[in-house]
């Protein structure tokens, strides 16, 4: 998957408002290797999923900013 198709992939997963963890599937065909998990209303929650999972740097917490901006932490 190249960067670009990564960063699209971002932003489509991305929700206009709350927090989606979302976790990548590297056995899937490369155009869709990301998948949502669970949306948060609160950004502390969606953190929290994010520690208790196995393997935390496989996950991203995606949301959009006050600006319209996409953040992915």
């Amino acid at each position: 998957m190249t960067d670009e198709e990564f960063k699209d992939e971002k932003i489509k997963l991305t929700p206009k408002t709350g927090f989606n963890l979302v976790a990548i599937d590297y056995f899937t065909d490369s155009d869709e290797q990301l998948y949502l998990v669970e949306h948060f209303d609160m950004y502390q929650d969606a953190l929290n999923a994010k520690k208790d999972k196995k393997n935390p740097e496989e996950y991203f917490v995606l949301y959009m900013g006050t600006g319209g901006e996409f953040f992915c932490r």
